[in-house]
């Protein structure tokens, strides 16, 4: 306590200089409009930056958050696209004059599942993707899976009760089907090991017009995929000197060094359509 009458004695007159002046600007702005009117500008300013700077901290340890409820927006909004339903061929079937209600569902043919990376590797030859979600969330060997920009980044090939592994795109095994948004030629995708986020696509036909940039999409001639699910752009061109065919360098469109979270695609005529390739692979 004496310390700080000792303070106020020594600085006595600095301080009631300070406190002069503090009511001198309170009478200023409080009796000018003009003062008023500066003064709120200024401090709505200030206020105004300290709001978003707070703004900003709160957003952003509540992005975990944010993320996990935009995951499960895009989960509902996926499964109600129009390349997830496929009508049944009604070409001989007799039409009874009714209507259906609520049927749409029975005709449902994929199902999009969301689920969090938890592991992923670009560097090695063969690559896997690791998912936190498994067998007892619906998950199964043989599923494509894509970014949550719907791009093909790999296919489930072993699952736990709660984990999923999957063979990335930038895996040496990997023989995607992917078809040219253009022309409609069809090739196989692969990896050749040595740049990640580049893949080669092959046995397109030298008569095939293709230009840099074009898009490469899923043919949907596999259980995995649907058609029409973005794969990547074209690089670059090359002419095979053995064959008739080009060799095509692709921009994958999945970003494979900030994978998060994905998205399994459930193909319900999946084991059906496995079932029958099976009765036709014991025969032969």
């Amino acid at each position: 306590m004496r310390n700080i009458f000792l303070f106020v004695r020594r600085y006595f007159n600095l301080l009631f200089f300070l406190l002069l002046q503090v009511v001198s600007v309170y009478f200023i702005i409080h009796y000018s409009k003009y003062h008023q009117a500066a003064f709120g500008n200024t401090a709505n300013q200030v206020t105004g930056k300290v709001n978003t700077q707070y703004s900003n901290i709160e957003r952003y340890f509540h992005l975990k958050k944010t993320n996990d409820s935009l995951i499960k927006a895009n989960e509902g909004l996926y499964n109600k696209l129009k390349v997830d339903f496929e009508l049944p061929d009604t070409s001989t079937k007799a039409v009874i004059d009714s209507i259906m209600i609520d049927s749409i569902m029975q005709f449902k043919k994929y199902t999009y599942l969301a689920a969090r990376v938890v592991s992923n590797s670009v560097s090695a030859q063969n690559n896997y993707i690791v998912l936190s979600r498994g067998r007892l969330r619906n998950l199964r060997p043989g599923m494509g899976i894509v970014d949550l920009n719907n791009a093909v980044i790999g296919i489930t090939t072993d699952v736990s009760d709660d984990f999923a592994v999957v063979m990335s795109l930038l895996h040496k095994d990997s023989h995607i089907s992917g078809k040219l948004l253009k022309g409609g030629e069809t090739g196989t995708l692969s990896w050749d090991g040595k740049e990640p986020n580049m893949i080669t696509l092959t046995n397109i036909p030298k008569s095939a017009k293709i230009a840099k940039g074009d898009s490469v999409i899923s043919s949907g001639f596999s259980t995995s995929f649907p058609k029409g699910i973005m794969i990547g752009t074209v690089e670059a061109v090359y002419k095979e000197v053995s064959t008739s065919n080009f060799k095509i360098k692709l921009r994958t469109a999945a970003n494979f060094y900030n994978l998060e979270y994905a998205y399994a695609i459930d193909n319900s005529q999946q084991n059906a359509i496995n079932n029958i390739l099976d009765k036709i692979k014991d025969k032969h």
